[in-house]
């Protein structure tokens, strides 16, 4: 047989060994498919939106007959009196939030794996994943309440020597008041899947390490903690890649002007700027740069992750 006839009877192949795989796993194709329509609609065709930043965008005339401006947004936004604010206030609260809040679900897991009442650690359960299906607007709102001239929390730390400012007019109080929240709300649930991982762990582990005299701050140091690492770095990993973002929604709903000094980030100058303002072309520059930065974090971090653990998301 002669090469061109073995490539030809070859290509000739591919397609009904592709419809051999389709047909063989059709249902799981069919439960992918949303899926894959999900990122295909709302992630993948709005990203012919991102050209608006290089553009004066006016929505009478559309995106392409939009005049090109080039980095001219990009320009202004460094340029801006508030971007080392803005910067630092976006930064400083990532940071907390991956300081206290990132290993928060997992010291809570570890709590929950050392209960032995099962009825009691199913209650504990409950009561910690609740905050989670409470919406941003009524955690903000219940915070605004607890932290008002008239509220709890005021009004307890009046009784032991506060002066009753409300404290969500104090930029001091801001960056705890808020991580304090996000932890409160995400703790409970983000502890699901370290305990899915702690599930995961071999029990003859433990009862050897028991033979050899481990107790139980040796078998969690030795054990518990080692098994986790894979799961506990591809989640620092994802965090990482979000150290841009931070939670606008509960942002916007808590701050006022008294603390535009430590609770205005990014996104809620881009709100003001480009939806509010109408500026939308600045909004967009601004959101492109924000996940150019975004994308080199995650790889570094995978990269990181990869030399010192092995483990990464690729």
């Amino acid at each position: 047989m002669s090469t061109s006839s073995f490539t030809s009877s070859n290509t000739a192949g591919r397609p009904s060994k592709l419809r051999r795989e389709l047909a063989r796993h059709k249902w799981a194709y069919l439960m992918l498919a949303p899926v894959v329509l999900y990122f295909l609609i709302f992630h993948y065709v709005p990203m012919y939106g991102v050209v608006i930043a290089f553009k004066d965008y006016d929505p009478v005339a559309g995106v392409i007959n939009s005049p090109w401006v080039g980095l001219e947004w990009f320009e202004e936004f460094f340029n801006s009196m508030y971007l080392q604010r803005l910067l630092v206030n976006t930064l400083m609260l990532n940071l907390y939030d991956l300081l206290f809040g990132f290993p928060a679900p997992i010291v809570l897991a570890l709590m929950l794996n050392e209960l032995t009442s099962m009825r009691f650690r199913q209650w504990v359960q409950t009561l910690v994943y609740l905050p989670h299906f409470i919406s941003v607007v009524m955690i903000a709102g219940m915070m605004v309440d607890f932290l008002a001239r008239d509220g709890v929390i005021t009004q307890i730390l009046m009784q032991l020597g506060a002066n009753g400012e409300p404290l969500l007019r104090d930029p001091a109080w801001f960056r705890t008041i808020y991580v304090a929240s996000e932890i409160w709300q995400a703790a409970g649930w983000g502890s699901i899947i370290y305990l899915a991982s702690l599930a995961g762990i071999n029990p003859t582990l433990y009862e050897a390490a028991r033979v050899d005299g481990a107790n139980r701050w040796h078998q969690l140091v030795h054990i518990t903690l080692p098994s986790m690492l894979p799961v506990i770095m591809m989640m620092l990993i994802v965090r990482l890649g979000q150290m841009m973002t931070v939670g606008f929604e509960k942002i916007l709903l808590l701050y006022n002007p008294s603390v535009y000094e430590t609770a205005d980030v990014i996104s809620t100058f881009v709100y003001r700027r480009g939806i509010l303002d109408a500026n939308y072309s600045f909004a967009a520059a601004v959101g492109l740069f924000n996940s150019v930065i975004a994308m080199v974090l995650l790889i570094v971090a995978n990269r990181i992750s990869r030399r010192l653990t092995g483990n990464g998301l690729w």
